[in-house]
């Protein structure tokens, strides 16, 4: 018996939240390439982010039922073909609680220079 609740308890530790799941899979199949880093969408390609997660799911499970509504929509199909339904549950779970994360201080620019810069 403690050796499942021990099991249980290392399973729950290791399980990733959807929110992330989602963000790695948004990443791996390189949805930023046409919808942004911040989901913000790029030239005629729509946002994503705070969507409404019902019909973000619908749209993603017509394109993996490789259904679309108009030609420029079909471009999604491959995308999505993949995808289980676990997959479109983080991703939409991605898409809606997306929050854009601030960037750190990548390197440190307190550096001065001394002297005349020499010759």
């Amino acid at each position: 018996m403690k050796i499942v609740f021990l099991s249980l308890i290392a399973l729950l530790l290791s399980a990733q939240s959807a929110y992330e799941s989602g963000k790695k899979l948004y990443i791996k199949n390189g949805c930023y390439s046409c919808h942004g880093m911040k989901l913000e969408g790029l030239h005629e390609y729509p946002y994503l982010a705070n969507r409404a997660k019902g019909y973000m799911s619908y749209k993603l499970k017509r394109f993996r039922s490789k259904l679309s509504d108009n030609q420029q929509q079909e471009m999604m199909i491959p995308f999505a073909v993949g995808l289980s339904d676990e997959d479109i549950q983080n991703l939409t779970t991605y898409m809606y609680e997306y929050v854009e994360e601030t960037n750190k201080e990548r390197y440190d620019d307190s550096y001065k220079t001394h002297g005349d810069g020499g010759s």
